[in-house]
């Protein structure tokens, strides 16, 4: 924890402030520890306060030992108000794309002297430490699990949201906290929704049913995606697989340390292009994982990152949709190092017929 806030005090130098106001809920956890809501970081070049509610007290006390706890009774923004007049400090770093304008509002009123200034701290957690890659790795293990067991479940008449139910309840069991995102299970036509989350619809037999899902451990997502055939796959339907896992296992040896975001999206995405489906991807090839399920480093014609380092964790999961066909993708979250990326998620890619 100690070397995050060195990173975070560098960070403040940099940006030419006296203090930050951390808002962002995960961020408020990377810095401190403290895993509740409703609350902030104020910290400073000789001062780490934690500021909530009674609600936290004893929760903020074990976990945030690094930071002194102030207690709000009267609001949030107005105890925050207060912190910042007794810190005296002038100019206040702040997450200007998670704060909202009227918290914004409010402070700049309150606190005329004060000069705010937007600052990005998502950044600071990209590289993962190893208790991160170890909490990762272990939500990833959860998720493999599960997958294991739902194949169980899947036959036909059994309806999409049973099946993320079951996905769900098998995570729990194994020791998730929670979905780290809403479920995914889209089958036949509906395969062909990127982000189709599940529905009402029964799973005939001959679908190819996508799920894509993760588990959350110590606060630490993961993400996974499998896309498994109801009954004996048809030509059509094979080659589409085949494809996509060519992809996918070409994503692992391009995704390395020293290449950039758009860079390695582009070489993904030229090799189902080649093969006449590069159309049909239609995301980027991956994100950061962490705290969030969603999160930077970004792996797309986007992306701003201009070399992966060592530790980063992303996702590495090429799709192709077909209208009236469905969809395939196949998705790791795997471990960005000197050579070939890691896979965190391990379980079978090869075409699964059930």
């Amino acid at each position: 924890m100690n070397e995050r806030l060195i990173r975070l005090q560098e960070e403040l130098a940099a940006k030419e402030v006296d203090a930050v106001l951390i808002t962002k809920v995960p961020n408020v956890t990377y810095f401190s520890g403290f895993r509740g809501d409703s609350s902030a970081l104020l910290i400073g070049k000789n001062f780490r306060k934690l500021i909530t509610d009674g609600r936290y007290t004893e929760q903020a006390i074990t976990q945030a030992k690094n930071f002194t706890l102030v207690e709000q009774t009267e609001g949030l923004y107005k105890k925050i108000v207060e912190e910042i007049k007794i810190s005296g400090c002038k100019r206040v770093g702040f997450e200007g794309l998670t704060m909202t304008v009227a918290e914004h509002s409010y402070l700049k009123k309150e606190l005329k002297g004060v000069k705010f200034k937007s600052v990005a701290l998502d950044s600071l957690r990209q590289v993962k430490d190893a208790a991160e890659i170890a909490n990762i790795r272990r939500a990833c293990d959860i998720a493999d699990e599960a997958f294991k067991k739902v194949l169980e479940v899947i036959k036909p008449g059994v309806r999409e949201v049973e099946v993320a139910a079951e996905l769900e309840y098998f995570m729990r069991r194994l020791g998730s906290e929670a979905a780290a995102f809403a479920t995914i299970v889209a089958s036949g036509w509906r395969g062909a929704l990127p982000h189709g989350t599940a529905s009402d619809k029964k799973i005939n037999a001959g679908e190819l049913v996508t799920m894509d899902f993760g588990a959350t451990f110590n606060g630490y997502c993961s993400d996974i995606t499998r896309t498994v055939c109801v009954g004996r796959a048809l030509a059509d339907q094979r080659k589409i697989y085949n494809l996509v896992l060519d992809a996918q296992l070409y994503g692992l040896e391009v995704i390395t340390a020293g290449k950039g975001g758009v860079e390695i999206d582009s070489a993904v995405r030229e090799r189902l292009t080649a093969a006449g489906y590069g159309r049909f991807f239609v995301h980027g090839l991956g994100h950061g994982v962490g705290l969030e399920i969603h999160e930077e480093p970004r792996l797309s014609k986007l992306s701003k990152c201009e070399s992966l380092l060592p530790n980063m964790i992303v996702t590495d999961e090429p799709g192709i949709y077909l209208e009236n066909f469905g969809g395939v993708r196949i998705e790791d979250t795997v471990l960005v190092t000197a050579g070939t990326a890691q896979p965190l998620t391990r379980s079978p890619k090869h075409l699964i017929e059930l």
